[in-house]
């Protein structure tokens, strides 16, 4: 709450009051795994969750009573002002990081199978379940000590606080509600010709780019000095802590005079956390700390995101499991339950336990960090980062996307583009008309004299039976469009000798250069330069009055006696300002033209031209005017004044009074401002919906604005029918509407926030049923947590992938909800690009990001997934048949180095070398994303293709396994080299079989495989005998069991692709 402001700054300090990052909350699954290994923690869990609960119940949120600088006046104990990013501590560690990995079936079936039975031969089985949990174990203390970090230097950061004994520099972890803090401008350098109030940014909270406007508490502001401020006594009532950004209601009363003085607050009196002063020095109490301040009560938990190829391997993990357990009851059933058949159980179950292989994990891991690497090196998406390794599979199996508006896809730049007078329309290519008249009329009114001047002003406004000429028309247009705004002329400040901005208003250089505008909405900057540009120049501006100057040089000043700021409930601005030359005091407004309808008089343009420039994508604003009498003034300001005291329904009272100047005012023109689109909005939407992604707008922007971007965007097609959600606020309404709403087919839906809140109440199941059904859903004044709440939704009632995709804090909680986060770095800073799983530098970029990485990535990780369950199911195929032969015994069949050679230098880089497979070539894929669509039910993943892999696995493991038996002559070793040998050469040519596209490292990973294990024969004496593997029949019967295994295989492809091809194939022919 800024009660003194300052432009040369109470003090000279460094520092500023930033805001800190969100407290994030690791939320973890609990899978089959962590359940079978760990049940006696579910009750531990529950119990000291329990006791946690009780201890820390939910504190009710009330208002407040703040004293100035007297933190310990307070009733309550508040929040502490400390961030913590920290997902365990001391003693949850260890556990915690074992319960992350117990939830991967993988690991957790794999430690099952080793561990359960303590034989000679698994001694070391431990080994490489060890090594996988260590590596997991490093990686989370390394990410654990740098969030430690981060959060221990955000909360050391130093602030200054005003006290009794003067300025003390204080952790940001120690401030208090009821603290006095000096805020001082950042980075900008800028001057404004009035104190008592400053400019802010708030890109990271509701992710507007401009400054906004706000003002410090008149009552304190008038003390003569810094330090009486410890000598009123003085406090704040404010309402109680809440989500919405847009409001706040309070009071400021001081006790210590005669009568007591009351002020009213309201949202211009506020600096929210998450917003930093752009120019100007601030002396603030603090009201709310922690999380209870407004970022943070809009800030979703972050969770540890799954993909969805990671869920599917975990389900077929089960499966193997449960065959692993099936197939070892059947081998001791066969046995006949003789001796200690519970210990040949467990026994099979280890020697059965490669077919769940825990280089799965270890291969997955790895080739999503490839697949990271890829997609930072592409140079046709510069600048990409990968700040998630963990999902990129996710890009492609997207069904719908979520998007941010501003910043994202516009680049927030509003151009004047027209101007209806209702008989006349001006475009860009006219505006030059437009000057010539500015120039004549006020050519004309500074050659006459000062009664004829104000005569001549006056006849205008007189009534509207009198016909104006169209100068007299686009004089009083192009007046109205430079005073009703809230529009700051800003003058950088001339840096002296020593360093420190000479503020003499006098010294100040007006040029046009030197002006920069500042306002909270970017289509008043457009207007206001376009007056500039048409002669009407706004020179200087403070809280009571603002000058514009006249294309002669003629400065001409206002006293500003109200304004009233725009609202998504009145859609409309207004202003009132009194004339000094003249003394005549004129309301005027702007706003959305449903809201200025019922307000202007009669007309018969306004509707169809609004509708005109609507569907050409531009931002329309009604501007209108009323003539005010002395008497009329002071009636309204009174009954005004009262109003804005009042602590009950204040905002209903206030917008009572103003509405009764708002009857029969003149319309003086219609103005239309597009906002410029980023580069290649358009081609990429519709890459995006001939791909099959729905496409869903959030944006905490007003309806008429974000309905105007989905047309310009072609986010909504020409020819598609637009149905806005009416408001409504009850249940009653709500189902009139979406009754209203079902009987469309095949439109856009635009909803405001409020109403989506009623319908998500009471029909959450219907709404979402039928917005899924529309090609295109844009979401209005929506607030943070409103767009991490549409992104749950989908995912609930869906069970579709999402993707949301933003470039402001505003963004951060969609981002974090979504299945996969994608941030732009951009003018709104770097929190969202941060807080995603994927950075970009422009929209256009998701296109390739989509199409080609996240097509690649699934389709790679899919085959990469099956090929080492296939490595993993064959061999214990060959184990199943070895162990039937002799009698059922539980000996394995291949032992020591071989095993582990196996699954490494032997097969490892071959088969990772699938991650560089390709079906088609990228261009193909951007040219045809219908390709895209089959990704999205998950053909390449599937019960289906995993049935497939384990017939070929039972195939081949069985013809490896009975061939060695049938060709071997007269010793058991010689079995073991013919069907090792063999088992090697079908996994390198079963790679070969896979691969769609070749690169030259498959060709060396193959052949570097393969003389791996022909050199390795030299050493491997315990295993093979050497004279026998350099024989001919040695060679010939490898040969035959490798062609029986492989062969059948390659003509079964053939004939597939020949008969059958798959779309893909189609294209590449």
């Amino acid at each position: 709450m800024p009660l003194m402001m300052s432009e040369e700054g109470f003090e000279n300090d460094e520092s500023d009051y930033q805001t800190l990052p969100r407290a994030r909350v690791n939320q973890r699954q609990r899978g089959l795994g962590w359940f079978l290994l760990g049940g006696w923690k579910v009750l531990c869990g529950s119990c000291c969750d329990c006791l946690a609960h009780i201890c820390r119940r939910k504190k009710e949120l009330k208002a407040r009573t703040v004293w100035l600088g007297c933190p310990e006046k307070c009733e309550e104990k508040y929040p502490k002002n400390a961030i913590k990013n920290q997902k365990y501590n001391i003693f949850t560690f260890v556990p915690g990081v074992s319960d992350s990995s117990f939830q991967r079936p993988t690991w957790t079936f794999s430690f099952l199978s080793d561990h359960v039975v303590k034989d000679q031969f698994l001694k070391y089985s431990f080994v490489p379940q060890g090594f996988v949990l260590a590596v997991t174990v490093v990686r989370e203390a390394v990410d654990e000590v740098r969030r430690h970090q981060r959060d221990k230097e955000m909360n050391s950061q130093l602030y200054s606080k005003l006290t009794v004994r003067g300025k003390i520099q204080v952790k940001s972890s120690d401030i208090q509600v009821g603290d006095m803090i000096i805020v001082e401008k950042v980075q900008y350098h800028l001057y404004s010709f009035f104190s008592g109030a400053c400019f802010i940014r708030t890109d990271q909270l509701d992710g507007e780019t401009d400054w906004k406007l706000k003002v410090a508490v008149g009552c304190t502001q008038r003390l003569p000095a810094v330090g009486d401020l410890f000598s009123v006594s003085a406090y704040v009532y404010a309402q109680r802590p809440q989500l919405d950004i847009h409001s706040f209601e309070g009071n400021f009363t001081r006790e210590d005079t005669d009568p007591q003085i009351h002020e009213s607050l309201s949202i211009e009196n506020t600096l929210w956390a998450s917003t930093v002063v752009a120019s100007g020095t601030v002396i603030g109490v603090v009201i709310y700390t922690g999380k209870e301040t407004r970022s943070q009560l809009n800030t979703s938990y972050a969770k540890n995101k799954v993909g969805l190829l990671d869920l599917e391997l975990n389900r077929l993990t089960k499966a193997l499991f449960l065959a692993q357990v099936v197939l070892s009851v059947v081998m001791v059933a066969l046995q006949g339950f003789v001796g200690p058949w519970f210990r040949n159980l467990f026994r099979f179950i280890v020697l059965f336990s490669y077919i769940i292989p825990i280089s799965l994990r270890v291969n997955l891991d790895m080739g999503k960090s490839a697949y990271g690497w890829m997609i930072m090196k592409d140079e046709n998406i510069p600048g990409t980062v990968v700040r998630t390794s963990t999902i990129p599979e996710e890009l492609g199996r997207l069904v719908y996307l979520l998007t941010d508006k501003t910043g994202t896809l516009t680049q927030n730049e509003m151009i004047f583009k027209r101007l209806h007078l209702g008989t006349v329309s001006y475009g860009t290519d006219t505006m030059d008309e437009i000057q010539s008249h500015i120039v004549q009329s006020y050519a004309l009114a500074s050659s006459s004299s000062t009664s004829g001047s104000a005569s001549s002003r006056k006849t205008p406004t007189s009534g509207p039976k009198v016909r104006k000429s169209v100068s007299s028309r686009i004089h009083e247009a192009v007046k109205a469009i430079a005073l009703c705004h809230n529009v700051t002329p800003v003058y950088e400040s001339h840096a002296s000798v020593n360093g420190e901005p000479e503020s003499a208003e006098a010294d100040q250089d007006y040029s046009d250069d030197n002006r920069t505008y500042q306002a909270s909405s970017p289509d008043e900057v457009a207007l206001v330069r376009w007056t500039e540009s048409v002669g009407l120049t706004l020179v200087n501006r403070d809280l009571t009055s603002l000058q514009l100057k006249t294309p002669s040089g003629q400065i001409l000043s206002f006293h500003i006696l109200q304004i009233f700021p725009f609202t998504s409930e009145s859609k409309r601005m207004g202003i009132i300002v009194r004339e000094e030359s003249t003394g005549e005091i004129t309301f005027y407004m702007k706003g959305a033209d449903v809201a200025m309808a019922s307000i202007v008089q009669y007309n018969d343009w306004l509707e169809e031209e609004c509708g005109n420039m609507a569907r050409e994508g531009l931002r329309t604003l009604v501007v209108a005017k009323k003539s005010l009498s002395e008497e009329q003034y002071q009636d309204f300001e009174n009954r005004y004044n009262q109003a804005k005291l009042s602590i009950h329904d204040r905002a209903l009272k206030v917008a009572a009074v103003v509405e009764s100047l708002e009857r029969e005012m003149e319309l003086l023109c219609l103005t239309g401002v597009e906002d410029q689109l980023q580069a290649d909005v358009r081609p990429t939407l519709e890459l995006l919906r001939n791909a099959g992604i729905k496409i869903w707008m959030l944006t905490g922007d007003k309806l008429e604005t974000a309905t105007c971007i989905a047309k310009s965007s072609h986010l909504v097609s020409r020819n598609q029918d637009i149905h806005v959600f009416r408001p409504v606020s009850n249940r009653g309404e709500a189902h009139l509407e979406l009754n209203a709403f079902r009987r469309k087919h095949d439109c856009a839906l635009v909803i405001s926030g409020d109403s989506l809140e009623v319908c998500l109440r009471y029909y959450e199941h219907e709404f979402v049923e039928l917005a899924c059904q529309c090609p295109a859903v844009v979401c209005c004044r929506c607030s943070p947590t409103q767009k991490a709440q549409i992104v749950r939704l989908l995912q609930q009632h869906t069970a579709n992938r999402t993707c949301a995709i933003g470039d402001g804090g505003n963004d951060v909680s969609m981002i974090q909800a979504a299945d996969c986060g994608i941030g732009i770095e951009g003018k709104e800073g770097k929190q969202a690009s941060l807080a995603a799983d994927f950075s970009i530098t422009q929209f256009k970029h998701i296109g390739r990001l989509l199409m080609v990485h996240g097509r690649n990535s699934y389709k790679r990780s899919a085959a990469l997934g099956q090929f080492v369950m296939h490595r993993g199911m064959i061999i214990s195929t060959m184990q199943a048949v070895f162990s039937s032969i002799f009698f059922f015994a539980s000996v394995p069949l291949y032992q020591g180095f071989l095993m582990v050679g196996y699954a490494t230098i032997y097969t490892m880089f071959p088969v990772f070398s699938l991650v560089l497979d390709q079906d088609v070539k990228p261009e193909m894929a951007l040219l045809y994303p219908e390709l895209y669509k089959d990704l999205t039910k998950g053909r390449s993943l599937s019960f289906k293709t995993f049935l497939i892999w384990v017939l070929i696995s039972v195939y081949q493991g069985g013809i490896l396994m009975y061939g060695a038996l049938v060709l071997f002559e007269s010793e058991f070793v010689h079995v073991v080299a013919i069907s090792f040998t063999a088992l090697i050469l079908t996994e390198l040519l079963m790679v070969a079989l896979t691969i769609r596209t070749w690169h030259w490292l498959m060709v060396v990973a193959e052949f570097f495989s393969l003389g791996c294990y022909l050199a390795s024969l030299a050493f491997l004496n315990e295993y093979f005998d050497l004279s026998f593997i350099t024989t001919w029949p040695f060679l010939w019967k490898v040969s035959a069991i490798t062609l029986v295994s492989c062969l059948p295989l390659y003509i079964i492809k053939y004939l597939k692709r020949k008969f059958s091809p798959p779309s893909y194939s189609k294209l590449s022919s």
